[in-house]
């Protein structure tokens, strides 16, 4: 009972958090929130680490919020709070400078399905399944609507936020959720592939890179290539392009001096 809630483990640059609460489906419950909030503050500080993998422990990876909790004080002021500190925690994903993979080993469900919509990437078991589910219980699932409907195209998502019906892991990777689904034998390695990709480009690109990608999405057309060539041109001067220019002039390896 006094295990953590949230396991962390950092190696050889890539952070590990696995969500730990096997038994009730790993609820996006208030302590669970408040571990990933603390985590990914701490490891958005650590230039060390260049890459994030959020897994979890037993059959699901997440049913989404603690309707016990949700239950426990149904009053307005308590679920704003709840809700505001779930967007905070999805919102520092997006925000952190290193890419976040979901490693997906079951069911995703309501915040559950939220936040691997939410991660950069992420893989899943071809047995994984997915749903917006909300709607069952008499309440739309508005937070996860928000990246869902930013990953899967519009009438896919309103059918799955409407019917909070189940999507397995290959339409889930054709309606763009999540970027592969394996067998369940294969899935460590499908994230190390991802990871290793990653962590062999500049640290420096990846994180212009993500950052820009984010920005450049909630932008009109016409601004979107104002900012994203202003970036480019600042990632132009960094060390590390030129570097990448000069290995590619001379057919060797490059030595990224920012690792």
């Amino acid at each position: 009972m006094n295990e953590s809630v949230l396991l962390t483990k950092v190696e050889d640059g890539v952070a590990t958090l696995t969500l730990n609460r096997p038994k009730k489906f790993n609820p996006l419950s208030e302590e669970m929130l408040d571990a990933l909030q603390e985590e990914l503050d701490r490891i958005g500080q650590d230039e060390s680490i260049r890459v994030v993998v959020l897994g979890a422990l037993g059959k699901a990876f997440s049913a989404g919020h603690d309707l016990k909790e949700m239950r426990a004080t149904p009053t307005k002021e308590f679920y704003d709070h709840l809700f505001a500190k779930c967007s905070r925690m999805m919102l520092t994903i997006n925000r952190l400078p290193q890419p976040v993979i979901a490693r997906v080993q079951g069911i995703a469900t309501a915040a559950g399905c939220q936040l691997v919509a939410n991660c950069d990437l992420a893989v899943a078991v071809d047995s994984a399944r997915f749903a917006t589910s909300g709607i069952r219980y008499g309440l739309f699932c508005s937070t996860p609507a928000v990246p869902v409907s930013r990953n899967v195209g519009r009438k896919k998502a309103l059918e799955m936020l409407l019917t909070g019906e189940f999507i397995d892991a290959q339409a889930a990777v054709a309606e763009g959720l999540i970027n592969s689904a394996v067998p369940e034998a294969e899935l460590d390695q499908a994230v190390q592939k991802l990871v290793d990709g990653i962590k062999s480009k500049s640290a420096v690109a990846i994180r212009i890179g993500k950052e820009m990608f984010y920005k450049q999405h909630e932008m009109g057309l016409a601004d979107a290539y104002d900012y994203a060539a202003e970036m480019m041109a600042c990632n132009m001067m960094a060390d590390d392009a030129a570097e990448g220019f000069d290995a590619f002039l001379e057919k060797r390896q490059p030595t990224w001096t920012h690792s």
